[in-house]
């Protein structure tokens, strides 16, 4: 099908212009181009069929930015997605009026600043502004303030668990927020699991929730302390649990999975309590499930070294090296057995769960002051 001739010489004068951007709003039928200085907007006018014009006026910004009229092909967008396009050809694809090219420059490896700020105008899209502040150049740029603001503008309009806390991770990565809508979102994700999973993995060390430190014998932290100094891991992990920041985190986790939603939220969760403990077990997840768990870090309290020379100076201490131990180890392990059998969510999956978490639960009560 051919442009009318009105269309085709207001988009070769838009063209010759040099424009950095181009996006086409299909139901209005109008083609904006941003320049250097200013937007332009120009009004199609269909001579035909409205789908049959509009792949006429892509062909016609394929042949200019690509070089030929076949537009965004097929299996361009597998590799875009992939993050795996040339750095040179992003600039282009931004010149299509195609949703999925923008799609694949949010996702490029190679994405700047100012390649997320013309993205931004040609598509605003949730899943578009949390590509791109997986980026950390975007994060330190202008981009970054605008696109986290929008994902929290966005959360009430998300339902599902896993997009709402990944937004709140992105969005509350350092320099992004002001403290007081970081504030304003703790108080909101008061709940909200699924939110509270956004802060446990955004800030395990800083999350807004003041609480005193674990109220431990000053023999004993000292006691550990040296230890800790000397290259005993699991007595640097317990120091952690026992600081006001190590309980706040704590006892977030304890919040979640006390009454969580999704199984996403209770996944979420005990990856964020594993990697606040990594340093105990650099070899990973050892995918356990939860009675294997609980026999391992038995028996790693009562022979291990690092937890021996611990319990040499306060016999007490073993049972928290343990529920410490543990907590290092949790992972989809310990709920594969109930969820690869089970899609419940809410009040079904936690009486499911039921069996794994009052113990999990427990363990937690262990560490907590």
């Amino acid at each position: 099908m051919e442009l009318s001739a009105e269309d085709a010489l207001r988009i070769n004068v838009l063209l010759h212009n040099q424009p950095l951007a181009i996006r086409i709003n299909e139901s209005r039928m109008i083609l904006d181009g941003l320049l250097a200085e200013r937007e332009t907007s120009i009004q199609l006018n269909p001579t035909g069929n409205r789908q049959s014009y509009l792949r006429a006026v892509r062909a016609v910004l394929s042949e200019y930015a690509l070089g030929t009229p076949g537009g965004y092909p097929l299996y361009l967008q597998r590799w875009t997605r992939m993050g795996t396009m040339r750095e040179e050809s992003l600039e282009q694809l931004l010149l299509l009026g195609e949703p999925t090219a923008v799609f694949a420059v949010v996702c490029a490896q190679g994405l700047t600043d100012e390649l997320a700020r013309r993205a931004w105008w040609a598509v605003e899209d949730a899943e578009n502004a949390r590509r791109m502040l997986e980026t950390p150049e975007v994060v330190a740029g202008q981009s970054g303030p605008l696109l986290a603001r929008y994902l929290v503008d966005y959360l009430p309009f998300e339902s599902d668990s896993e997009k709402i806390s990944a937004s709140l991770r992105l969005a509350l990565q350092p320099g992004l927020l002001h403290h007081t809508e970081v504030a304003a979102l703790w108080q909101r994700a008061n709940r909200k699991g699924a939110w509270l999973v956004g802060f446990l993995q955004a800030r395990p060390g800083d999350l807004p929730l003041v609480l005193p430190p674990f109220p431990r014998s000053v023999a004993t932290t000292q006691a550990l302390q040296l230890l800790a100094e000397e290259g005993n891991r699991l007595a640097a992990a317990l120091l952690y649990c026992d600081t006001a920041a190590g309980q706040a985190f704590l006892a977030t986790c304890d919040k979640v999975l006390q009454k969580p939603g999704s199984q996403d939220v209770v996944t979420a969760t005990l990856a964020a309590l594993a990697a606040a403990l990594h340093t105990l077990r650099p070899e990973g997840d050892p995918d356990l499930p939860f009675d294997e768990l609980q026999q391992e870090a038995h028996h790693f309290a009562r022979h291990h070294p690092e937890a021996l020379a611990c319990t040499a100076n306060d016999p007490t201490l073993q049972p928290t090296l343990e529920a410490v131990y543990l907590l290092s180890g949790v992972g989809y392990g310990v709920v594969r057995p109930i969820f690869r059998r089970s899609s419940a969510v809410g009040t079904l999956m936690r009486r499911q769960l039921k069996p794994v978490l009052e113990p999990l639960l427990r363990q937690l009560l262990c560490v907590l002051g």
